[in-house]
Parts: C-alpha cells; structure tokens; sequence
C-alpha cells in the first residue's frame, strides 16, 4: 500500500497525534506517531553522527527494549546521554544494560529483512550523594541518572550543563542512560537496555539531537527505525520484514532483547525533521 503525501501542521511541546513531522510535505503517518521532547544528546560537541539504527519493543512486563547503534566522530571523549521515560518507582538500579559488543552484525543483519526501504523525508525518591555505579557493557561504560539533580554524581566531562535542562523543564521526571564514547572515528557497536517504562501503551524512540550543546528547532535525521509490535497502525504505516526476524539475525546473540518469531517494521528518516523523539503505540 502506497503513502499518499498530505500537508498539515504540529502543535508543540505536548504529546498529540502528528501533524506535521517535515516542514515541508510528508508522508501519511497521521494518527500514528506522537511527539515528545525527550532527546539523544552528547554531552560535548561532536564532529559528525550519522547511520543511526534503533530498534524498539515493549515486553510483557512493561519494560522498553532499546538497541541504539551509529557512526560518531568526536575530538574528546564523550557521553551519549538518552532521556527516557522511567516508572516514577526508581533507583540507581532500575535499568538493565545488556552487553551486545560480540553481536555487532545486528542492525546490518537486521536489515537484510527490508529488501526495499521505504524512506520517509527528503535528499522520585530521596536524592543520594554518592556516585553514580558505572557499569562496562562492551566497550563503554554505562550508566542510569534516575533525574536531573544526580548528574552532579557524575563526571563533569560527561555531563549536559544545567543551562540546558533549565530551559528543558519537561525532563524533571525523566531518568537518564549515559554511554561514554572514545574520542575519534567509529562505527558504535549496538548499546542496549530495558527500563520499567512509565507508559506501557506507548513506545519512545530517542531521536532528538543535542550535538553542539544547543537545541535546535529542526534537524538534519539519518535514522532506520525497527519496532516490534502489535499496533495496526504502524503494521500499516511502516515497511514489513520479509518474514519473521529470526530468519535474519542470531536471536540467541541478541540475548532475548528481540522475539525471533515474530516480524519487524522499519521506517527511515532521511532530511530535515522536527528536532523531536517519536513514539508509537504498543499495542
């Protein structure tokens, strides 16, 4: 089924149905995605991102997978900060990391699903003190920031300054997952991680970009968005996989964090968007 292309308008910041994802003409996704102010960033400028991969799904007890893959060019060391929208009920703990460092083929097998992309766009608790545990997953370290104030637990290299989040005040219920990154040139190996999502019926993808320690009203995507789901809408919307996935990846390398039965949807986002994250139903 073919999209027809429709023009209409977006209403900002709160979270409705889409009405305007490209500022100029876009695809028919009316209905089917919602906008929310919850972003990637680094917490450092950084000279080039781009290739970003994630996938999504909900599982049965209301926890987010997300597997976030890209290709980075940074001078100094860097943290990849992802907001995201954690159960009120948290601790330093309340996110899971799962090392996939030996499963680097996963978006690329991934994809092998997708003979033709269908391309959308143009060429609280009491607050601790102590620091904030540091986990190896692969090759970065990682961490879980269960709100704004505890990023002074951190390093202040990998930080996003206060002045930032300042003009971000939606954030304040937010938890936050920090990868940090070597300086140089590198194809990120896949960064994964489930969390008790706050909203069950809804799935986030972080694709909102803070590069260069501003926020912008649009920018430049390059992202393949996969999600396992049950939403007709997006089963609609989104290209299909050829089949179910574990025709095409190592479900057991993927450590559980994908269901090898069952199929996968994709959407590219390719030009300039609105600088927001995209969510799509659960269910």
């Amino acid at each position: 089924m073919k999209a027809k292309r429709i023009r209409a308008r977006v209403s900002l910041p709160v979270c409705v149905p889409v009405d305007r994802f490209l500022h100029g003409t876009v695809y028919a996704l009316a209905n089917l995605f919602y906008i929310v102010r919850i972003m990637c960033c680094f917490s450092q400028n950084v000279k080039h991102v781009s290739d970003t991969s994630i996938f999504c799904r909900m599982g049965a007890k209301g926890n987010q997978v997300v597997i976030y893959s890209m290709t980075l060019e940074s001078k100094n060391d860097v943290a990849m900060i992802l907001p995201i929208p954690v159960s009120d009920e948290r601790d330093d703990d309340s996110v899971q990391f799962v090392d996939l460092s030996n499963y680097k083929e996963f978006f690329p097998q991934l994809d092998r699903g997708f003979p033709g992309p269908l391309t959308f766009g143009t060429p609280r608790k009491s607050r601790s003190t102590s620091s904030i545990r540091v986990q190896s997953v692969g090759n970065y370290a990682a961490s879980f920031i269960p709100t704004v104030d505890d990023f002074d637990r951190v390093d202040e290299q990998f930080r996003i300054p206060r002045k930032i989040w300042a003009k971000l005040p939606q954030y304040e219920n937010h938890g936050f997952v920090v990868f940090q990154l070597r300086a140089g040139k590198a194809e990120v190996h896949p960064m994964a991680f489930a969390y008790p999502a706050k909203d069950r019926q809804k799935i986030v993808f972080p694709t909102v970009h803070i590069h260069d320690g501003k926020v912008h009203a649009k920018a430049e995507f390059d992202h393949a968005l996969y999600c396992q789901t049950d939403s007709s809408e997006v089963k609609m919307k989104w290209e299909e996989s050829v089949g179910p996935l574990g025709r095409y990846i190592n479900a057991p390398a993927a450590k559980g964090l994908v269901r090898g039965n069952e199929h996968v949807y994709k959407l590219q986002l390719t030009g300039e968007f609105e600088n927001e994250d995209v969510i799509v139903g659960s269910a």
